[in-house]
């Protein structure tokens, strides 16, 4: 079945940097959208940032020139470079994949931006 495993989250300064990953397993990695939201406390779900089959990456406005998106097909894996962390980055961020018409969910993990 469809797995996808966060890590990488935990506690970091403002201004620091953390890299998320997300380990895919029983689809074909490869050929898959991936992409990364989040949800702050008390907010709803906020799509971060996604890379297509073919490497092209988006970005949400004020994730722009902060974070980066990446992937390693040998791996299965889909990264998540955030630098220049703000507090309002606070958040679990899940990854997540399309496959069809069906998304599927990690479980997410959680980042804190504070000092």
């Amino acid at each position: 079945q469809v797995q996808l495993v966060e890590s990488g989250g935990g506690l970091v300064q403002p201004g620091g940097s953390l890299r998320l990953s997300c380990a895919a397993s029983g689809f074909t990695f490869s050929s898959s959208a991936m992409s990364w939201a989040r949800q702050a406390p008390g907010k709803g779900l906020e799509w971060v940032s996604g890379i297509d089959s073919g490497g092209n990456t988006y970005y949400a406005d004020s994730m722009v020139g902060r974070f980066t998106i990446s992937r390693d097909n040998a791996k299965n894996t889909v990264y998540l470079q955030m630098n220049t962390l703000k507090s309002e980055d606070t958040a679990v961020y899940y990854c997540k994949a399309r496959l069809g018409m069906n998304d599927h969910w990690g479980q997410g993990t959680q980042v804190t931006v504070s000092s």
